[in-house]
């Protein structure tokens, strides 16, 4: 059996494809290392979504030859989105690489690895066919115990001008609800005391099942679980519906927290980036959306610097966060992506140009997201205990419901004493740009909070 080390890139979605994969191996008795220098085996997998992390990989993957070119007898295997997307030319412009395998291969990486170590060449690219993964993989979580990604679709069906998923990933493919119970039972079984939902578009879950959708897989999670807190992430604006929002209400399990991309405001960017609504859709959203959940969390993301985005249109974004003042946002500038339609579309924005942009968004929504902190001095949250502060050893960190892992901000609790993984009760003592600090009191502040929050 072989040592190897594992190197993941992108996003939650491929980090649970790393999970997959990692299960496969140790599954098979290979046995995990801590550095390449260690392993008989460099792995990594990549993500190939947008130019900033194909340069990422590239370097990674560049990293992983260095540690080659020392010692020869290692072998290097790329797996994921840029092996899907850029297949023949990482097969041509990396010799070094000994296995390429594109992003169906993550689950049966096992067997790849085992004829590869036994001399039975399965070829230096290897394409697996368009599948989907279920609850029988073995998997081994990379995130605290206590917290997991769960991943409901594989695919998209939105083709947006600008994004290469739907050609890399492929089309719509939802997991069946009682493989996703299964999977679901056996984290809680573990500890897991937050599970995210996650998806290309989550809102899209079971439009390919008969007799399935979000709202039907969110009551079986309930009814089948004692998980504390489900966070829905990744949902199309034109995909929530009223009854989504009603059961989210209805269930304090399901933390009120949405995460929804906009990509932008103007109605022709929007038309131009193939986006199926308008600004008085997403408008009336938001405001149906703070009606049904009065203490909800709203993320979003916007693009700015797309083709044909004037200084009016950007603009109106700047505008349309200060009229609603979102609790997250984040901002990137579009950069052409090979192969997407918007690559040819008419006014290009210069680069320099996109950025600006960018960074004036981001500077307000800081001056946003500082006065929205606000709302929350006083009060009495319930907060998911990460450990002990990145910051400084004198501090717990963790994060109340209305904050999603990895993307968003945190609370800071210099009062108290908890476990990584415990759910306490954490009272809002001060506020900065992005996170709280607070103290820990008793269990009795969490009826005061849901008396609070929901009305």
């Amino acid at each position: 059996m072989a040592s190897f080390h594992l190197v993941s890139l992108g996003c939650a979605k491929n980090l649970v494809d790393s999970e997959l994969m990692l299960g496969s191996l140790l599954a098979a008795d290979h046995r995990l290392v801590d550095t390449p220098a260690q392993a008989d085996i460099l792995i990594i997998n990549t993500c190939g979504f947008i130019q900033p992390a194909v340069e990422e990989a590239i370097e990674e993957i560049l990293a992983l030859v260095a540690v080659k070119n020392e010692f020869p007898e290692k072998k290097i295997a790329v797996v994921g989105c840029l092996v899907q997307r850029y297949r023949d030319d990482l097969v041509a412009e990396l010799p070094e690489v000994d296995l390429f395998v594109g992003t169906e291969g993550t689950a049966g990486f096992a067997d790849l690895l085992a004829k590869m170590i036994r001399g039975e060449n399965p070829g230096r690219l290897v394409l697996p066919e368009r599948s989907l993964m279920d609850s029988t993989l073995p998997r081994v979580l990379t995130t605290p115990p206590f917290r997991a990604w769960l991943k409901i679709t594989e695919g998209c069906d939105n083709h947006c001008s600008y994004c290469m998923i739907p050609s890399i990933r492929g089309p719509l493919r939802s997991r069946p609800v009682n493989d996703l119970l299964q999977e679901a039972v056996r984290l809680a079984a573990g500890g897991v005391k937050e599970l995210s939902l996650i998806a290309q578009d989550s809102s899209a879950y079971g439009r390919d099942l008969a007799g399935a959708d979000l709202p039907t897989l969110l009551q079986a999670l309930l009814a089948e679980t004692d998980i504390p807190w489900l966070r829905l992430l990744y949902l199309y604006p034109s995909g929530i519906t009223p009854l989504l929002l009603e059961l989210i209400a209805g269930n304090r399990r399901i933390v009120p927290y949405l995460d929804i991309p906009m990509q932008h405001v103007s109605d022709p960017v929007l038309a131009a980036m193939n986006r199926h609504y308008r600004r008085r859709e997403l408008e009336s959203l938001i405001a149906v959306s703070r009606q049904v959940l009065p203490d909800v969390a709203l993320r979003t993301t916007f693009l700015v610097g797309f083709p044909g985005e004037d200084e009016e249109q950007f603009l109106a974004i700047e505008d349309f966060m200060r009229q609603h003042r979102l609790d997250h946002v984040g901002v990137f500038a579009y950069a052409n992506e090979e192969g997407c339609a918007a690559q040819g579309l008419a006014g290009q924005v210069p680069a320099e140009e996109a950025i600006r942009r960018r960074d004036h968004l981001l500077n307000v929504q800081a001056e946003l997201a500082a006065a929205r902190q606000r709302q929350y001095l006083g009060r009495t949250l319930e907060v998911l205990v990460e450990g002990v502060s990145a910051e400084t050893d004198l501090l717990l960190e963790g994060r109340s419901r209305y904050q999603a892992p990895d993307v968003d901000g945190c609370v800071y609790i210099n009062d108290g004493t908890a476990n990584p993984g415990d759910l306490v009760q954490v009272r809002i003592t001060d506020s900065q740009v992005y996170d709280l600090v607070g103290e820990i009191v008793p269990d009795v502040g969490l009826a005061k909070e849901k008396n609070t929050a929901r009305g």
